[in-house]
């Protein structure tokens, strides 16, 4: 069990994590949401102990968290390789840092560098005559392939903690898909993770609990399915072959979204969607599609945040 008790972080007169608490009581995802500027990436680094803290504890099982004694994988936004040597000299520099013997690592090296497809690079063949080696520096490799590398050193220790910072960022769809697989394979393992992420859908997809930080403070918490249901069914998508604007009009629903002949409304309740669609059956409206659901987390984050800052 992991337990973030009152986080703090300030610079100066300026707060920018004020009291931060959750705790991760089972394995699974967690996901640590904000805009860019809500605290997240700062709190990560004070859970990992790569920055000191101004208040708060971080206990794992009801002592002091150490990322030091503990197996832990973090996997950065922002890119943390060297960019100069190889990096296959890099990947068993990281797992000699975590005590990983260094034929141990070779093969998990191997593994990761067939899965993720970047061998070519992690191992280049020999240059030939009148052809250049492949690239086997961060600094020749793509943003994505970097990536994946990086993904790799968190990965090497086979950690029973991980931490996902952006993750998918710069990402095309195919590799999108295989990070998402191999996610996958860790949730099925049975470890924990923190996961922070732009993209709503991968978090509804992955994570059960989550917290919206916004300027430092935690603005909503809790079960992700727990927190929609709360919301209510509101949210109403309708499509027609004919223009249904008169009946909406008629049982004055707001309208969110116009899109071609599908309409994104609200409703007070389900009992009021039920009325609006009796009334367009009794009318012989023809319906192609008439869809009641609780808000998205897109939407929740979009109430609870709402503006930008400046990345913390």
């Amino acid at each position: 069990m992991l337990e973030v008790k009152n986080l703090k972080k300030q610079y100066g007169e300026k707060v920018v994590v004020n009291d931060l608490s959750f705790s991760i009581k089972e394995p699974g995802v967690y996901a640590l949401l904000g805009t860019n500027g809500a605290g997240k990436t700062t709190s990560i680094r004070m859970i990992l102990g790569m920055l000191a803290k101004n208040g708060g504890e971080v206990l794992w099982n009801g002592k002091p968290f150490s990322a030091a004694f503990m197996n832990v994988g973090y996997l950065a936004e922002e890119r943390g390789l060297y960019p100069k040597y190889s990096l296959l000299d890099q990947l068993l520099y990281f797992a000699s840092l975590k005590k990983v013997p260094r034929k141990t690592a070779m093969e998990r090296i191997k593994y990761w560098a067939e899965r993720l497809q970047v061998t070519e690079y992690i191992f280049p063949p020999k240059a030939v005559k009148g052809k250049q080696a492949k690239a086997n520096r961060a600094d020749q490799l793509s943003k994505g392939n970097q990536q994946k590398v990086q993904l790799m050193a968190a990965l090497i220790s086979e950690p029973e903690f991980l931490i996902l910072d952006e993750p998918l960022s710069g990402l095309d769809p195919v590799n999108t898909d295989l990070f998402k697989g191999i996610i996958r394979e860790e949730i099925a393992k049975n470890k924990y993770l923190i996961m922070s992420s732009h993209q709503m859908p991968t978090i509804e997809e992955f994570c059960t609990d989550i917290t919206i930080m916004n300027r430092g403070e935690a603005v909503l918490q809790g079960n992700l399915n727990e927190i929609k249901k709360s919301y209510g069914r509101v949210n109403l998508f309708v499509k027609s072959d004919s223009e249904i604007a008169p009946h909406i009009q008629k049982f004055g629903l707001r309208v969110v979204e116009k899109l071609p002949s599908e309409y994104h409304l609200k409703v007070k309740d389900e009992r009021q969607a039920r009325e609006f669609l009796a009334s367009m059956m009794q009318n012989d409206v023809p319906l192609v599609k008439f869809e009641l659901r609780e808000p998205s987390l897109h939407e929740i984050f979009v109430e609870k945040v709402g503006d930008n800052n400046e990345e913390r």
